[in-house]
């Protein structure tokens, strides 16, 4: 089995935030692809909450500084990088005072969803593949895990498409237990398209729920993964319906749990 070049776009991952059924799950599947012989690459947010001290994140200077332009509006790339020693891993962060300053996650100490999620969401998905651009690097497969990251299969099927390192890649999205319940902005449509992107579908990104953001992900997706007992049981169905190669529920302790992923990333 050939090895392959896979990028990973988590929405969180241990032990940088605290233990998550997805948290984990990117911990430990990103360790088990690299030691079955897949080269990695893996970014998440440097949401404010992470400990930069103690978790050893340093800026590397050489990716960072570019400006992203998000709702008219410049803001700063910082690439941040640290290893978890113990797995031979390195995570690269992406950093911007405006979306991840904040001591927190996704949502303030009263639980409330930030306004903001959607930008920070646009922004998290086009740092990471700027960055990618800058190191020259070569997926084979994107792994999107988590919300956070949903905006990353629209970017590559309408905005990096042409782009040399990307125009083979093959997206692999994840359907967890990670619902938001407050919809998006009434104009993430209109965000979105001035992104570049072109699609008749937008409108329904216009509010989006949930349901809807991950309908139109699933869209654009080669590849299904059902991460949790907990997903969306008609994001499920739907993906089922698309008739794209899926990879069905499975026990975290299931015997071949993770070459069942090696062996569906061989067949995207």
């Amino acid at each position: 089995m050939a090895s392959r070049k896979i990028l990973y776009v988590c929405q969180e991952i241990m032990p940088y935030l605290p233990e998550s059924e997805l948290s984990s799950l990117s911990r430990h599947l990103v360790q088990a692809m690299q030691e079955r012989g897949n080269e990695i690459r893996t970014f998440m947010p440097r949401y404010g909450c992470i400990n930069e001290r103690r978790n050893q994140l340093h800026e590397v200077i050489r990716l960072s500084g570019m400006n992203l332009i998000i709702d008219d509006n410049d803001h700063q790339l910082i690439i941040k990088v640290a290893s978890i020693p113990s797995a031979r891993i390195q995570i690269y962060f992406i950093d911007n005072d405006d979306f991840f300053s904040r001591k927190a996650t996704l949502t303030d100490a009263e639980g409330n969803e930030f306004a903001d999620n959607d930008e920070r969401a646009i922004f998290f998905a086009r740092g990471v593949l700027e960055t990618v651009r800058k190191l020259n690097w070569t997926p084979t497969v994107v792994h999107c895990m988590g919300w956070m990251s949903a905006i990353t299969p629209i970017y590559l099927k309408k905005v990096f498409h042409d782009d040399p390192l990307f125009r083979d890649v093959k997206v692999v999205v994840t359907l967890c237990n990670d619902r938001f319940e407050q919809n998006m902005s009434q104009d993430l449509d209109q965000k979105i398209a001035n992104e570049g992107v072109k699609d008749e579908n937008l409108a329904n990104l216009s509010a989006a729920s949930y349901e809807n953001l991950y309908r139109f992900v699933i869209d654009y997706a080669d590849g299904i993964v059902v991460a949790s007992e907990q997903a969306d049981a008609s994001l499920v169905e739907y993906a089922r319906q698309s008739g794209k190669p899926m990879l069905e529920y499975q026990q975290p302790d299931a015997e071949k749990f993770f070459d069942n992923y090696n062996e569906f990333y061989d067949k995207l």
